[in-house]
């Protein structure tokens, strides 16, 4: 809803052009996606020839854009730091990759689990949206969570290796892993989802903890799953 305020008629210039402040408040949407949509508008709508736009200050949205930018690299380093450690355990690349495959399944919860809380527990302020969004701290649990649930990983395919080493073949090893392991790792993912779900309705920190919830939820669902059918076709001899 677009709420119009008139005021006494006053002529801005900057550097002897005539200037027009146009400032506004965004209700229901945040400042990134009204400012997105305003760009989107002015492309779709070009300005008469003479007339430009221009976003000056750092206000909340380019705050927004800076930080999130800022988080995507500290997480490709993140991943990259733990793939060179698991590399200098493991020695091999390819096991590393696959130990690696759960982190992407976290996202799997992650992103849609925003979207199922703001359909169950999203609340309108009056005539306004009040959406859930993603924010910063959430970006930080993600980070987070690349090393939390990695172990899983290392803990499925470590016992997979130990019972092959006993002569266990690969495809009955990874069966056993799963059903041996599947206790262990839900009773540790369990844990972490309880100590998150303290701060789940903390105004700065709920972000985090519900990364950390959906995150720990879809990993550990996958990851029981996919890394050893992962280890299994990429290790069994084919035929088997």
């Amino acid at each position: 809803q677009r709420v119009e305020a008139s005021e006494d008629g006053v002529l801005f210039r900057k550097d002897l052009r005539d200037v027009q402040y146009v400032i506004g408040e965004a209700v229901g949407a945040s400042p990134v996606d009204a400012v997105f949509a305003l760009l989107g508008s002015i492309e779709e709508r070009p300005l008469p020839e003479g007339f430009e736009v221009e976003l000056a200050g750092e206000g909340e949205w380019q705050v927004t854009v800076d930080v999130f930018r800022d988080l995507g690299l500290a997480f490709a380093a993140a991943l990259a730091g733990i793939y060179v450690l698991l590399v200098a355990q493991t020695r091999s690349f390819g096991l590393s990759g696959l130990i690696m495959l759960s982190i992407p399944l976290t996202m799997i919860g992650v992103f849609p689990g925003f979207w199922l809380l703001n359909l169950v527990a999203s609340s309108p302020v009056g005539e306004f949206a009040n959406p859930i969004y993603f924010t910063a701290t959430g970006m930080i649990g993600i980070i987070a969570l690349a090393g939390i649930v990695v172990r899983n990983s290392i803990i499925l395919i470590d016992f997979i290796e130990q019972n092959v080493a006993r002569g266990q073949g690969v495809i009955d090893a990874c069966i056993d892993a799963g059903a041996v392991r599947l206790r262990p790792i839900a009773l540790t993912a369990g844990a972490a989802v309880m100590g998150a779900w303290v701060i789940v309705f903390d105004p700065i920190f709920s972000g985090l903890a519900w990364s950390f919830v959906f995150g720990i939820l879809a990993s550990t669902t996958f990851t029981l799953l996919v890394v050893p059918l992962a280890y299994a076709w990429t290790r069994a001899p084919r035929g088997v």
